[in-house]
């Protein structure tokens, strides 16, 4: 019958989903706890250019807060 697709479709599901969540975690490890930013257009490229310039430490991935901005 046709539920006996599901255990195959659940294993092909959970095959294609592991690799884009160990993605995430990792990059999540080595960024400091936040994901990974792409900069797929030239307004984002320019706002990663931003954080990293007010970061000090010339990481986009380790922002200060307005607070702390001088």
């Amino acid at each position: 019958m046709w539920y006996e697709i599901l255990p195959g479709l659940a294993v092909m599901t959970v095959c294609l989903i592991i690799p884009g969540a160990a993605t995430i975690q990792l990059h999540k490890f080595t960024n400091g706890g936040k994901e990974k930013r792409v900069a797929r257009v030239p307004w984002q490229w320019y706002l990663m250019q931003r954080d990293k310039r007010v970061s000090g430490s010339g990481l986009y991935h380790q922002s200060k807060g307005l607070e702390n901005i001088n």
